[in-house]
């Protein structure tokens, strides 16, 4: 009977040095990986960064809900309208990109530009001239919505800073880096002397975000009840992705001067 209690005790205590030993390379290895990463850096994009950032968009950007709904572009494909959007935002110098210190690689970014009244409309009726089915359901729909909100005649504003473009590279998600971008962009409009800041809402996360940041929601689409010009429901995201929401975020003169 002692012999048997024995050799319980000796196998039980060799079980456990072994599981310690696997829980310490696990903790290792856990720890390694996340000394891979950051700190990260946020800079504005300059111009020398422009095809870095819409190569990046391309392998980054394709999971966002609409372009899965409608398959404007796979992974690692260029959609010609869509770049040309891109690049027309960047150019207003208004961009930020997140730089992990370490690698040098781009985690993330927000493409900004500047929106003027009138503008929705103009690319509207561009888009009767184009043959582009996809791109013209994507933005047709943002620019659609954007023209009946009438921001510009409820914020008494001719010009308001656009948040266009939001993404990070799926490996550094979760690290708070879409949020900062955010903050970032926007200390910029207030230094810029921007009012009104707006973001259009494609994704659950990013209106979290916003929401978390101060926008207001002023329209919300749910994507289930969006109809194609045959009536039929064309727009199907998966979950936690319901809604497209125009979210907005007044700043106001003594806000500025803080």
């Amino acid at each position: 009977m002692n012999s048997l209690c024995k050799t319980k005790s000796i196998f039980v205590k060799s079980f456990c040095n072994t599981l310690n030993s696997w829980l310490l390379s696990v903790h290792c290895k856990l720890s390694e990986a996340k000394s891979e990463v950051g700190p990260f850096q946020y800079e504005l994009i300059p111009e020398s960064r422009f095809r870095d950032i819409v190569a990046f968009l391309r392998n980054h950007f394709h999971d966002e809900p609409l372009n899965v709904a409608l398959g404007v572009f796979q992974k690692g494909e260029t959609c010609e309208r869509l770049k040309e959007y891109e690049m027309k935002t960047l150019k207003y110098g208004v961009s930020y990109m997140a730089i992990d210190t370490k690698s040098g690689k781009i985690a993330g970014a927000s493409l900004n530009g500047i929106s003027h009244k009138g503008e929705a409309e103009e690319e509207l009726e561009k888009m009767k001239y184009s043959d582009d089915i996809k791109y013209n359901r994507l933005m047709g729909l943002i620019y659609s919505n954007n023209v009946e909100v009438e921001l510009f005649k409820k914020y008494n504003v001719d010009e308001l800073f656009d948040l266009r473009i939001l993404t990070v590279d799926h490996h550094y998600r979760g690290k708070g880096l879409a949020q900062k971008l955010l903050e970032v962009s926007e200390q910029l409009a207030m230094e810029k002397g921007y009012t009104l800041l707006k973001v259009d809402a494609t994704s659950f996360f990013t209106q979290k975000i916003c929401t978390k940041l101060g926008f207001e929601t002023i329209r919300t689409v749910l994507y289930k009840e969006i109809k194609d010009e045959n009536g039929k429901y064309s727009y199907t995201t998966a979950p936690p992705h319901e809604a497209y929401k125009i979210m907005v975020k007044y700043i106001s003169d003594d806000k500025k001067k803080v």
